[in-house]
């Protein structure tokens, strides 16, 4: 499984995880308690996950089109498909308030 913080003004609004093929996102309990805003007005407040077998389109619309993509899939040897790698290398780096953070499992050395 791999995985990665979603921030909202640098405050950790939820997990967003891919396992199997399916892709997972659920609000961080302290935000809920505390927010207004949803991270996208297709991902409304709730406790409950949001799961689907596509990457979620507030997700995918972060992502650079054309040229661009073309240009940090090659530099970063990603797949042009593999949309969750993408997010995951370029999402710290965006404009906006999200910001994506992958989280990283400590190794056992």
């Amino acid at each position: 499984m791999r995985a990665a913080q979603v921030l909202y003004n640098g405050q950790l609004a939820g997990i967003l995880s891919k396992s199997a093929g399916i892709y997972r996102f659920v609000y961080d309990r302290n935000y809920l308690a505390t927010a207004t805003q949803p991270v996208s007005l297709t991902l409304p407040l709730r406790e409950a996950p949001y799961e689907s077998d596509v990457l979620f389109p507030a997700f995918i619309n972060r992502l650079s089109e054309g040229s661009n993509k073309a240009i940090q899939n090659r530099l970063l040897k990603i797949d042009e498909n593999d949309y969750f790698d993408l997010l995951l290398a370029t999402g710290s780096d965006s404009i906006g308030p999200i910001t994506i953070r992958e989280i990283h499992e400590p190794t056992g050395n």
